[in-house]
């Protein structure tokens, strides 16, 4: 039996996917040039478009022959431009000059035609879940952009924070990350009228999965390739966000001290250099990754509740290449 890999789950929902490609194209339409021009920019980067296959799974529990309703390309798609306007405002606020290895928007147009892009997605997305016939997913979707903008008002406001906690750290990403892999999730599984057992699980499997996925994309910041994560290494540090492996780092004794003083707003590139070659060699990395793992490992187990058995499989397949990912 041929085991089950990421590459045959993403084929096997290639059609759906390709029809949230082209949702999205569609909708990133605007008679305003500059916003067109933004919006399709951001597209044309690409992206793993891994909440969309969260929520295509979850939209098939217990439908025959994988039958999707029309509904949940809608809402994959719905989610994946509120993904995207979370990453140009991210780019404004992290003054970000690249992203997927490409120049960001506001690079390209400014701070202010960026906010006004993600904005414009923003509500491009709202119109899309308003053609989904379903108020809990309107009632859910929206208290979570609530908690998700709350997430992004505590990043700014800890931004060279070193007092905060490892406590603070795991609710900023919580809102600012798996919020929205557990939405992908359990949204789709409620458009699929998935029974509550399933929902719960599937929302719960998102949520630490999602925690996962932002630990390792932490972690990666640090240790991944450039040119392969798209973006500066130590990139996080040198903004001022300070994450998981630094904060682990600081906790240090013998290089604590010196790592606080190195992150400040007027650092030189000099000093983030050293602070990154600090965290390198604290167990700032080891921690993060194990913390990761134990997420992961809470997510596969919450898997066991979920009653269709080939959901199971291939979210069990997803959370082996967020655990496996190298960008």
């Amino acid at each position: 039996m041929t085991r089950l890999d990421f590459h045959r789950v993403y084929q096997s929902y290639r059609a759906q996917l390709d029809q949230v490609e082209f949702t999205l194209h569609d909708r990133a339409k605007s008679h305003q040039t500059v916003l067109a021009k933004a919006s399709n920019q951001l597209l044309d980067a690409g992206g793993k478009r891994l909440r969309p296959l969260f929520a295509l799974i979850c939209g098939t529990t217990h439908q025959p022959a994988r039958n999707i309703r029309d509904d949940v390309p809608k809402l994959a798609a719905a989610l994946e431009m509120i993904h995207m306007a979370t990453l140009v405002h991210d780019d404004v606020i992290d003054q970000a000059a690249v992203r997927r290895g490409r120049p960001t928007v506001r690079s390209e147009y400014g701070n202010l035609a960026a906010m006004y892009t993600g904005d414009f997605l923003f509500a491009r997305a709202i119109q899309l879940l308003a053609e989904v016939d379903n108020t809990d997913v309107h009632r859910e979707m929206s208290l979570g952009l609530v908690r998700l903008c709350e997430g992004e008002i505590e990043q700014i406001r800890d931004f060279y924070n070193w007092d905060q906690s490892i406590k603070t750290y795991l609710r900023r990403i919580e809102r600012k990350t798996a919020l929205l892999i557990a939405l992908s999730c359990a949204l789709g599984a409620r458009v699929s009228a998935a029974d509550a057992r399933d929902l719960s699980a599937l929302r719960l499997f998102g949520h630490y999965t999602g925690m996962a996925f932002q630990i390792i994309d932490d972690v990666l910041d640090f240790v991944g390739n450039e040119h392969v994560v798209g973006k500066p290494v130590g990139g996080d540090l040198r903004q001022g966000n300070l994450t998981l492996p630094a904060l682990v780092a600081a906790q240090k004794p013998s290089v604590g001290v010196r790592l606080r003083k190195l992150i400040h707003k007027d650092m030189e590139e000099s000093d983030a250099e050293e602070a990154v070659s600090i965290v390198l060699e604290t167990e700032g990395l080891p921690v993060a990754r194990a913390l990761a793992e134990r997420y992961l490992s809470k997510a596969i187990g919450v898997l066991e509740r979920v009653s269709d058995h080939r959901v199971r499989e291939e979210l069990a397949v997803l959370t082996r290449f967020v655990a496996e990912r190298s960008f």
